[in-house]
């Protein structure tokens, strides 16, 4: 029953959980950036990386079979 101009999008258990693996990689390096106290730009993308992962799996559903 989606609206013709937003079709229904569903992430899968297998690519949500891909997705997670990321969030927490992209997490792990930010973390390890920040108390090395490294370059400001990686903070950013794995900062960037890690919130656009995270915010996936929060605003888009994950499929139910049947």
């Amino acid at each position: 029953m989606g609206s013709k101009f937003v079709p229904e999008q569903f992430l899968t258990p297998l690519v949500a959980t891909i997705i997670f693996v990321i969030a927490c990689i992209a997490g792990y390096g930010y973390r390890r950036v920040w108390k090395a106290e490294g370059a400001r730009w990686k903070l950013w993308v794995y900062g960037v990386i890690a919130a656009a992962a995270l915010l996936v799996l929060a605003f888009i559903p994950l499929s139910t079979p049947g």
